[in-house]
């Protein structure tokens, strides 16, 4: 841990652990450039991101992940006591004046908090263990969106969620902010390639369903959610914003799954019909549980083809 001085760009102290008596008062000290870099996306070490605003780092907290350091200004101080990192005991506590702190802060109105946290890294079998229900992103490029699904997931009871084919990173500082804490808590995979994945999907029986605003999709007439069984492993396919899924990954899938909306409204965002057929799946899987009757003529999915 920092020594009781003022800091500058020296050489990193031993690390300790506690709340450090002395607040950074240079803009040059490293672990400001490191914040600073970590909470712009880029902590230049694997696995490990930049959390920013008192919710995120108790959802980290309550989550169990590895919290390396956290850096609190006057206006956050008041939260260190109430997430139980006054006490003098690990993770390792900096503190720096409001100033420093918005210098380096990526949200327009920070609160004062901010912390380094490692994520696992997680593996295939990971994502598809027990009845799978796995998102997969195929260039969903707004990280709002990509939070929010990420959200949604873990809500319903999806397994994992894979981001692929040029979409944003869950893990970018707009997409973990959006996840509101699920981002520390679901499997995730990025930079998967659509056709090993989906491949791999299939070798696992998880059916392939698309999510679609068109009429027609590949030779699949789209149904709406309650039309699609649900209830076995599923891999929910969703597309970017402006184009949705490339004809390949079209071509690919078992079923489509097209919202049924009221004009003059054409499409929703990727989130929200992700969201829709997310609950909709919930919404099988927890009636099969408690012993009901499927949908008469829902189209099966179980068996991909």
């Amino acid at each position: 841990m920092p020594s009781g001085r003022a800091h500058s760009d020296s050489p990193a102290p031993p690390e300790t652990s506690g709340t450090d008596a002395a607040p950074i008062t240079s803009k040059e000290n490293r672990w400001l450039k490191r914040f600073r870099a970590a909470l712009a996306g880029d902590s230049g070490e694997p696995h490990v991101y930049g959390i920013e605003g008192p919710h995120l780092v108790e959802e980290a907290l309550r989550s169990g992940v590895e919290i390396q350091t956290v850096l609190a200004s006057p206006a956050g101080a008041k939260h260190l006591e109430r997430l139980g990192l006054a006490a003098g005991t690990a993770p390792r506590v900096l503190r720096t004046t409001d100033r420093l702190f918005a210098a380096i802060a990526a949200t327009e109105t920070p609160q004062g908090i901010a912390a380094l946290v490692r994520l696992p890294e997680y593996s295939f079998e990971d994502i598809v263990r027990g009845v799978a229900l796995v998102v997969v992103l195929v260039g969903v490029q707004d990280p709002g969106n990509v939070g929010t699904i990420v959200r949604a997931a873990e809500a319903f009871g999806a397994t994992g969620l894979v981001s692929a084919a040029a979409s944003a990173s869950p893990y970018g500082p707009k997409a973990m902010r959006a996840s509101a804490g699920s981002v520390f808590r679901l499997p995730i995979l990025l930079r998967a390639q659509p056709p090993v994945l989906l491949a791999q999907l299939r070798l696992v029986g998880a059916a392939l369903v698309a999510t679609t605003s068109g009429l027609t999709t590949a030779g699949l007439p789209p149904l709406e959610p309650h039309a699609v069984d649900l209830r076995g492993p599923v891999a929910l396919l969703v597309g970017g914003e402006a184009h949705g899924l490339p004809d390949p990954v079209l071509r690919s899938a078992d079923a489509a799954i097209r919202i049924p909306l009221a004009r003059p409204v054409e499409s929703l965002n990727a989130a929200v019909a992700a969201s829709v057929v997310l609950y909709e799946a919930a919404r099988q899987r927890s009636a099969q549980a408690a012993g009901e009757p499927p949908i008469r003529n829902a189209s099966p999915t179980g068996t991909p083809r």
